[in-house]
């Protein structure tokens, strides 16, 4: 990039907060489907299988859109982008609002709400963020990608409080309104910017997206992190979130204090993000990822132990493992814009999110599958340690490269 087109210092923090609020109701409209489902089973009639297959095939679309998302956010902005999936997400909360059939369920949360969840996902949240700041630019997108486990701590309380007073349909139809109601903010407080146009040099041509998919995928560094973050989605929302509880309950723990400990994950998550992209801005970047994932693999070694245990491992081991669950968010976005390019990092950041949504949709179904075959999860979580070590490795290989080469738009 010549000196006559170098971006000036920016640091937009609309994007983060708006960032945040969007991740916060997007994940939150997700969390809701098992959170209602015994209301749909009671009202409709309807079979856990089926309301779970309707979730997966939403967690399948999002896999399919999360590249498309990406690119969207490299042509058109992060200002349209973020409109358009919380435009879509609304209309899918509303249609569950109204269903009273399979199809209107099918259509309203594995079609609109689902592409609006691979819209509104964490990686164009994370590109956007990445695009808008030339300095501190890991902590603004941990605080901003933060929304995908912090935000749900208020919204989802009170999804249950409208469940318990009112019925599950004002809970989706409040986070339709809430939805519909963020574009216009969204519009009016952050500033429209379109990537492509002051990425481009004077005589360069857009360039096509099979064009710029054959770029990243011929470098090694993409590599290293594709695969190092499908091992992150198996061993987070693969194994944890699908088995953590089973597991807890398996060990012999109540179900209130296990999902306390769950919920404390949660929270654990928030701020192992923010530190993690705090450190991000001022350590080896590299060596980072590498400490997280290892740390992952210890938190293992002392899940396998549980069993026999009392209720506070399993409360330690939440407070462990959510230091280090989504933290590695912040740091592989800021090592994609490095060392992939920022000009393609929305595509690039999509096809790993994509890589993560398969690596969790293994998790759960292998996880399921050992426990039945084995009636215990040792296997699980044994394969899973080795899994994070090799995570790590993984990152070592990315050579060392300063964050500040990272220019905004």
């Amino acid at each position: 990039m010549s000196d006559a087109i170098t971006p000036p210092y920016r640091q937009n923090w609309t994007v983060v907060v708006f960032g945040f609020l969007a991740l916060s109701l997007a994940f939150s409209s997700r969390a809701a489907l098992g959170l209602i489902m015994p209301d749909w089973q009671t009202e409709f009639g309807w079979s856990s299988s089926y309301i779970s297959g309707v979730g997966a095939t939403a967690l399948v679309v999002m896999a399919i859109v999360a590249p498309f998302a990406g690119r969207l956010v490299d042509r058109r902005g992060s200002q349209f982008t973020l409109n358009l999936g919380m435009g879509l997400l609304g209309i899918g909360c509303a249609i569950v609002a109204l269903m009273n059939t399979k199809l209107m369920f099918v259509v309203g949360f594995a079609g609109f709400c689902a592409v609006g969840f691979g819209i509104v996902a964490t990686h164009v949240v994370a590109t956007a963020v990445t695009r808008s700041f030339s300095a501190n630019q890991g902590l603004a997108t941990g605080i901003g990608t933060s929304g995908a486990t912090g935000g749900q701590f208020l919204i989802v309380p009170m999804i249950a409080a409208l469940l318990a007073f009112a019925s599950w349909r004002w809970s989706f139809g409040a986070l339709s309104l809430a939805s519909l109601a963020l574009i216009p903010c969204i519009r009016m407080s952050m500033r429209a910017d379109v990537p492509s146009e002051n990425m481009v040099e004077p005589d360069e041509a857009p360039s096509s997206m099979v064009q710029d998919f054959t770029v990243i995928v011929r470098q090694p560094a993409f590599h290293l992190l594709f695969w190092s973050f499908l091992i992150c989605g198996f061993t987070t929302t693969g194994v944890i979130e699908t088995h953590l509880l089973p597991f807890a309950s398996f060990c012999g723990f109540p179900p209130v204090p296990s999902a306390t400990a769950y919920g404390l994950l949660s929270l654990v998550n928030l701020m192992g993000m923010i530190g993690a992209g705090w450190l991000t801005d001022r350590v080896n970047r590299p060596m980072l990822l590498t400490a997280i994932y290892m740390l992952r693999a210890l938190t293992f070694i002392l899940l396998g132990s549980l069993p026999g245990t009392s209720i506070e491992m399993l409360f330690l081991f939440a407070v462990l493992f959510g230091a280090v669950d989504y933290s590695t968010v912040p740091v592989t976005a800021s090592l994609v814009a490095s060392h992939v390019g920022i000009k393609m990092m929305g595509l690039a950041m999509g096809l790993i999110s994509a890589g993560h949504a398969l690596g969790g949709a293994m998790g759960a179904f292998v996880g399921g599958y050992i426990f039945t075959a084995t009636g215990n999860y040792d296997l699980v979580w044994t394969g899973s340690i080795w899994l994070a070590v090799g995570a790590g490795l993984l990152a070592l290989f990315l050579k060392p490269q300063p964050a500040s080469k990272m220019l905004p738009l």
